[in-house]
């Protein structure tokens, strides 16, 4: 029977890029699914842009002075060990933190911040990454950033102005040989139908709901109608909940993050979503891989004989 090989049709290796904002958003946003392709042999990067310099300790158990001074080691530090948890490599791109501004009218963002590079020099580092890595796939967010931190839909704008710029051979050409993207996809899980079944699944449980607060700020599903990838990856859960635990400043072990029991979650939506929005190869949707139309069938090599 032919074997799906973790290979492209020219015998590369498969390998995903996943871009993000902080360190943290790479286990809260695609862990499980990062964690089922390293499994299965396929290569995989996280480009990190900022260090979450200024970024909050969420952690009630982990909010001291000690740990305020030392932020931004201490997230470099959680992010290495959560990269090992996940089995993935990981990069810094090297912008500082742009913090989530507050207030009515909302200040200025800090001077020199990621969110408020030049677009196009911003990306020239990751054009290096992705040329150098070469991946098939990139995960990154949708235009508003998954939600509208500053620092979010720079990511976004970055990362689909790098997959061009990569693939122009007139760009950058010190920055290593040009390479195409095949697959572009943003992260879609934080969507109302998952909040939705996992708390009737608390209900029928007994359980209290997770999400109630949260439904309410959704009177529909607005991604629903984008919703192109589902990536069965619920054996891969518990990895990324370790991951998350990893990020101890940014992640409470007793917050909403597990506050749904790990079968429920299992049960109720045993996937991670996405919306592919590039794709230089055919495939066909709803897909549940996201190496759809990259990966190859392969035939396990039969015995040589002779006539």
């Amino acid at each position: 029977m032919p074997m799906l090989s973790r290979v492209d049709a020219a015998g590369e290796p498969l390998r995903l890029m996943a871009v993000h904002a902080h360190p943290d958003d790479e286990s809260s946003k695609g862990a499980a699914t990062m964690a089922k392709y390293v499994a299965e042999g396929v290569q995989v990067l996280v480009a990190t842009c900022t260090g979450g310099e200024r970024g909050d300790v969420l952690n009630p158990h982990m909010d001291r002075p000690e740990v305020w001074a030392n932020l931004p080691a201490i997230r470099a530090q959680e992010m290495d060990a959560a990269r090992k948890i996940l089995g993935v490599e990981q990069v810094w791109l090297g912008y500082v933190d742009s913090g989530l501004p507050e207030g009515d009218p909302l200040p200025p963002l800090p001077e020199g911040c990621f969110a408020v590079q030049n677009v196009t020099e911003a990306a020239a580092g990751l054009v290096a990454h992705i040329r150098r890595f070469r991946p098939q796939v990139l995960l990154t967010y949708d235009e508003m950033g998954g939600y509208p931190h500053p620092d979010h839909i720079m990511c976004h704008k970055i990362s689909m102005a790098a997959v061009t710029m990569a693939a122009d051979p007139a760009t950058l050409p010190e920055a290593g040989p040009a390479w195409q993207v095949s697959k572009v996809y943003y992260h879609m899980s934080g969507h109302r139908n998952r909040y939705l079944r996992l708390d009737q699944l608390m209900h029928e449980h007994g359980l209290p709901p997770v999400y109630e607060e949260r439904l309410t700020q959704f009177p529909d599903d607005h991604k629903a109608y984008r919703l192109t990838t589902f990536v069965p990856c619920s054996e891969y859960f518990s990895v990324r909940d370790d991951a998350l635990r990893a990020h101890a400043t940014q992640i409470d072990p007793d917050g909403h993050w597990f506050a749904v029991p790990m079968e429920i979650q299992k049960k109720g939506w045993p996937t991670e979503d996405y919306q592919l929005v590039l794709s230089i190869v055919p495939t066909v949707i709803p897909e549940d891989d996201l190496f759809s139309g990259i990966a190859v069938a392969a035939m396990d090599a039969a015995p040589e004989f002779s006539i």
